[in-house]
């Protein structure tokens, strides 16, 4: 958070010299999946007042946690639409209307945390950005992350094949949807709110879910077997309104450009911190503990690749570039 508050203060000098104070005030809605003592939503929170003060009070963004203006998918209509100012969201929603997004969930495209980082600070991820405002309607800014996905689920696996007939829940997107199909679970899609209780009732044996959530919704307490697979990285990306931004100055759209790519960037110095340190709690839990590479998929990933060759484009070889370059 050191390197957050640094850009924050950086940007905000920078933004001060262009007469911001002119323009007109905003009060801007920003919504999000995630629940209030998430990383995104404290993000969220941090872009807000950071928004304020560098606008000398002209500006302020109230941010809407845990689903309050819809799921992702309304959300992004109401991007559309200029109902709703900005979201930080899933790549996986916006993967839905652009598929050359979808190359972000290439299995084992990053190694770890650090390597997933690495590979959406680069210039290649940076490039998808551009299509968005005509595509997607949206402008984005920057990328953060989610941890690394694992599987948490009940009754142990010695390889995927082990799973095959589990229900397990998902984000509801075609990449991982594809994913899991490929070794013969029955992907559940899900929205985070719904997860505990349907973990718990046993409405689904399994869950694809990052080790934050894990630890801060107690998901372990109704699970036996936790896979640490270091599967996917689960990327977020903020977006601003292409209607909203349009009727925004350049001194404006200039200063929510740098200080919203500075707090969803330090999203992913957090998970960097604590993945390693989220995953040793769920191991402390006592509940049975494996790691598992590539090879848990079998021939699942080899699926997922001649699936997604052509739909995610030159993209999904630009990143590969990326990532062997950070490794």
């Amino acid at each position: 958070m050191k390197k957050f508050n640094a850009l924050m203060a950086s940007a905000a000098l920078v933004v001060t010299g262009l007469g911001v104070t002119q323009a007109a005030a905003e009060e801007f809605r920003l919504g999000l999946i995630t629940p209030p003592p998430h990383v995104w939503t404290l993000a969220a929170e941090d872009f807000g007042a950071a928004l304020n003060e560098a606008s000398g009070g002209e500006h302020s963004v109230t941010v809407f946690p845990a689903r309050q203006l819809g799921n992702e998918a309304e959300m992004l209509q109401q991007l559309q639409t200029g109902a709703l100012d900005m979201a930080f969201m899933t790549v996986a929603e916006v993967s839905n209307r652009a598929p050359e997004f979808g190359a972000f969930y290439a299995p084992y495209l990053a190694n770890d945390m650090e390597h997933a980082a690495a590979i959406l600070r680069s210039d290649a991820a940076t490039a998808l950005l551009d299509q968005l405002p005509a595509t997607v309607g949206v402008v984005g800014v920057g990328y953060g992350s989610a941890g690394m996905r694992q599987i948490l689920t009940n009754g142990g696996a010695e390889s995927a094949a082990d799973l095959a007939g589990q229900k397990i829940r998902i984000t509801p997107f075609e990449p991982i949807l594809d994913f899991y199909n490929a070794f013969g679970v029955a992907p559940t899609p899900m929205p985070l709110p719904a997860v505990f209780d349907a973990l718990a009732n046993g409405q689904v044996d399994g869950i694809d879910m990052d080790s934050e959530l894990i630890v801060l919704l107690n998901y372990y307490e109704h699970a036996d077997t936790m896979i640490q697979t270091n599967h996917m990285m689960f990327p977020m990306v903020g977006l601003v309104s292409g209607r909203v931004w349009a009727g925004l100055s350049e001194e404006d759209q200039a200063m929510i450009r740098e200080l919203m790519a500075a707090a969803v960037d330090s999203t992913l110095d957090v998970y960097v911190e604590r993945d390693g340190p989220w995953l040793a709690e769920i191991e402390a839990t006592g509940i049975d503990y494996q790691v598992a590479g590539p090879e848990f998929f079998g021939d699942a990933i080899a699926t997922w690749e001649a699936a997604w060759a052509d739909r995610a484009g030159d993209a999904l070889a630009a990143l590969r570039e990326a990532a062997a370059a950070a490794e």
